[in-house]
C-alpha cells in the first residue's frame, strides 16, 4: 500500500519477540535495518505470529523504523 509521502517497500523477516500491545521485534533478512518493530496488518487480524516465525513485512517510506506485518512467508 503506498504511502502519503512515497512508496512502501516490501521485504522478509524474522519475528525475534512479541512485544506488549500487539508489536512484534522483527530482525529483517536483508540487512538495512537489523531490528524494527511490525504489527499486524489490520486485515490479518486473527493471524497467530510467534517468535521465530518467517513473515513478510511492508516498510512505509515515513518511518523506517515501524512497518506491518502483510503474512507469513514460506
Amino acid at each position: 500500500m503506498p504511502d502519503a509521502h512515497g512508496e512502501a517497500r516490501e521485504t522478509q523477516g524474522v519475528v525475534v519477540e512479541a512485544l506488549p500491545n500487539a508489536l512484534y521485534r522483527v530482525e529483517l533478512a536483508d540487512g538495512n535495518r537489523p531490528r524494527i518493530v511490525a504489527h499486524i496488518a489490520d486485515s490479518l487480524g486473527l493471524l497467530r505470529v510467534l517468535p521465530g516465525d518467517e513473515v513478510c513485512v511492508e516498510i512505509a517510506g515515513l518511518d523506517a523504523s515501524r512497518a506491518r506485518i502483510v503474512r507469513r512467508c514460506k
